[in-house]
């Protein structure tokens, strides 16, 4: 029997769901539709990994495993909340709050050197950094504003920063010696297995990635970051930031790619505190302090040292002479270098361009700032909307255009599957991929400490991709671009199998085109500022970058969007939006027992899955709550319920409540299912006559600290608590 699957993940969302599910089980109950969950947490995730240390009650089924084989079936139905892409400072954090909580789990091995820590490292290797999203989603993605919340934000625009002519913000990028530049690409002819092996200036060989299975027409590329060129960059980007007068900030993606990024994130951290680490790097090293896991880290370990307090005070001195950085807390001294996941460079840069082009200084003011995004690949495109605003201002929410998105992600596609084919080089020589011929395939000379990744694309999910940007073009009318530089290696394969692809599809009245991505960046841009809709259909980056970028300038926020992953084996996945603002979130919960978190992702996802539901099995009840949660969210959203900014407001508790009231007001109204009508008739009276009282239950608690048992494994009875407080509320709910 098909169910749906609501996913039990991290943060704001999964206390969120704590107040929301118990009306889903309410009303998908009453309507006969069946909805399930399963724990997908970090901390889920890791207790996973290590059942033999674990006592019966504490152990847990591999439930992301489960649903990865699931979303190869037709009856996948899964309704995805976002989750920690955990770094690896995250990762020992929510080990140690495990360890405290009884669980005999071991360290994070930092260093193996015997077999059992290198296998203790392997299992936590399969949680950190974005391991749930390539096992779920073997789909490609369609994410767009729905029209309901389009409506509202041009009825109610956020506020946009003013944007000056003379603004000094800018990307800076490396354009020679990184990935994109040393990009080389193969077309697997049939299918093949292939291994890299790094051979030494010595002959030596190592292999790196032994059985790689491809298939037949599948893209692979191979690429190399020259680390030598990578910190001249930064020594010169330092250099530049402090005679512009700007701040240096970096942008990177160390959850997603959780092996490169990390270790550039280190070099930056070397680049900027060069001295400290020619005069102290042996002692730090020899603590097992390193810069790849963020200053922050680095700091938090210097008590433990004899000359920790000398090595603070350098760090502190080079901070107070250097350039001026920005800061995600300036009252607290955090800085853009302290935690590798404190700033991605989806969230983080559309956060600047939103806020004037601006970021915080250490004086707690907003300043000018140099965008430091090193590998050239996408770059281009943050710079494309910074000339923008400079030559015309700030873009009006009131007016915009939107550009939903078509994105390749099936798979494990493209860079964001590189993570297991990705290595700091020890030494000269030359990478090489072979076939199972032992022919050589791709390969680059390399130097001590350089980066190198391969990564795999199928040809079944760039078919898909094109199919799905043709369906999306024909749905809406509106022109779909290809965001392809034909320069580039990867990009000039794609290009040849687009235009191959999308001879198998009637496109006639349809405007599609390839563009680079700084050109489609462009054209798009145009179009939005003239309140057009255009289709960006991109790789998998680019996806993810998108999809915050216009919806945070269109919506206020990317927790809006709606996200489908038709799934290439018939089912659905349907995601509920970022989750980039959560840690904010739960911090003030706990010191105000205040939910901020907006779960309009979450209505949104899950009307979209009750219509699949429906469309699959033919429940027609499971249409019917499709249908008025759809009307219910577009009241919702006409009487702004919302979770308020501040205290005494309504939060995100306040919103669950009022969804359910409108929900069951138009369940009650509807004429297609009577009965269906009369169940709720009761509820829908109750809700509506016991509003103030419900109100006032869920505003009584705010303002006092809460108790939910941790971080990233609350208590489960002390989180239900804290997040049904209202007695009035739940017996209603109880009484369907």
């Amino acid at each position: 029997m098909a169910k749906i699957i609501y996913t039990l993940t991290d943060e704001a969302p999964f206390l969120a769901t704590h107040s929301f599910l118990p009306v889903i089980a309410s009303f998908a109950k009453t309507a006969g539709v069946e909805v399930e969950t399963r724990d997908i947490s970090l901390s889920g995730r890791i207790i996973a990994q290590f059942p033999e240390r674990l006592t019966d009650e504490q152990r847990v089924d591999d439930a992301l495993a489960e649903l990865g084989e699931l979303a190869r079936t037709p009856e996948a139905n899964i309704i995805k909340l976002p989750n920690i892409s955990a770094s690896i400072p995250q990762l020992k954090a929510a080990v140690a709050e495990l360890q405290s909580q009884g669980y005999d789990l071991p360290d994070y091995p930092d260093e193996p050197t015997t077999d059992e820590e290198r296998d203790v490292r392997a299992r936590y290797d399969r949680v950190k950094g974005s391991a749930v999203n390539p096992v779920l989603r073997e789909g490609n993605s369609d994410r767009r504003a729905p029209l309901s919340v389009k409506n509202y934000a041009r009825k109610h625009p956020h506020r946009m920063g003013a944007w000056s002519a003379d603004s000094k913000t800018n990307v800076s990028t490396m354009g020679v010696d990184d990935f994109r530049s040393n990009e080389k690409t193969w077309v697997a002819p049939a299918d093949d297995t292939l291994t890299i092996t790094f051979v030494a200036a010595d002959g030596a060989e190592q292999v790196l990635k032994q059985s790689i299975p491809v298939l037949a027409g599948e893209v692979v590329d191979g690429t190399v970051l020259h680390v030598a060129a990578l910190e001249r960059f930064l020594r010169e980007q330092i250099q530049r930031a402090d005679d512009e007068g700007v701040l240096f900030s970096v942008h990177l993606k160390a959850t997603m790619m959780k092996v490169s990024d990390p270790i550039i994130f280190g070099h930056v951290i070397r680049a900027y505190f060069p001295d400290v680490f020619a005069q102290y790097g042996a002692d730090l090293t020899a603590a097992g302090l390193t810069p790849n896991d963020g200053l922050g880290s680095v700091l938090a370990g210097l008590d433990a040292l004899p000359n920790g307090a000398e090595i603070r005070k350098a760090f502190e001195d080079r901070i107070a002479d250097g350039p001026d950085m920005a800061m995600v807390d300036s009252d607290k001294g955090i800085t853009n270098l302290h935690v590798p996941s404190d700033v991605i460079v989806d969230a983080s840069m559309p956060a600047m361009i939103r806020t004037s082009g601006h970021m915080w200084g250490p004086d707690g003011e907003e300043h000018d700032t140099l965008a430091v995004i090193p590998d050239s690949s996408y770059a281009g495109i943050y710079q494309a909307v910074l000339d923008d605003c400079r030559a015309n201002g700030a873009f009006d929410p009131a007016t915009m255009g939107s550009v939903p998105n078509v994105g390749l992600m099936a798979q494990k596609a493209e860079e964001y599957g590189s993570h297991d084919k990705t290595f700091e080089l020890p030494g000269a020589g030359v990478v090489r991929v072979t076939n199972a011929a032992g022919e050589t395939v791709l390969e680059h000379d390399v130097e001590p400490g350089d980066i190198w990744r391969a990564c795999q694309t199928k040809d079944v999910a760039i078919r898909d991709w094109v199919k799905l940007a043709v369906t999306r073009a024909r749905a809406t009318g509106s022109p779909a671009v290809f965001w392809l530089d034909e320069s580039r290696s990867h990009d000039a394969a794609l290009i040849e199998l687009v235009h191959r692809y999308l001879g198998e599809h009637d496109t006639d009245g349809l405007q599609i085109e390839v563009r680079s991505p700084e050109d489609a960046m462009r054209f798009s841009l145009e179009r939005i500022r003239r309140g057009e809709d255009t289709i960006s259909v991109t790789g998998n980056v680019l996806r993810d970058y998108l999809t915050d970028l216009f919806p945070i300038m269109e919506l206020g926020t990317s927790a809006k969007m709606l996200s489908v992953v038709p799934l290439l084996g018939g089912g659905g996945l349907f995601e509920t939006g970022a989750g980039g603002s959560a840690p904010k979130h739960v911090q003030q919960l706990v010191q105000q027992d205040y939910l901020r978190w907006d779960s309009l992702g979450e209505f949104l996802a899950l009307a979209v899955s009750l219509e699949h539901l429906a469309g699959v099995t033919g429940n027609q009840r499971a249409q019917v709550l499709a249908d008025t949660l759809d009307r219910a969210t577009g009241t919702f959203l006409d009487e702004d319920k919302s979770p308020g900014r501040k205290l005494g407001s309504i939060d995100n508790r306040g919103s669950h409540f009022y969804l359910a009231k409108y929900w069951a007001e138009e369940l009650a109204a509807q004429t297609v299912d009577t009965e269906l009508a009369a169940a709720f008739q009761g509820l829908a009276t109750l809700l509506g006559e016991q509003e103030h009282a419900i109100v006032e239950e869920l505003v009584a608690v705010q303002g006092k600290p809460a108790d939910i048992g941790g971080y990233y494994r609350p208590d489960d009875a002390k989180t239900s608590a804290v997040m049904r407080p209202s007695a009035t509320l739940n017996a209603a709910l109880a009484s369907l």
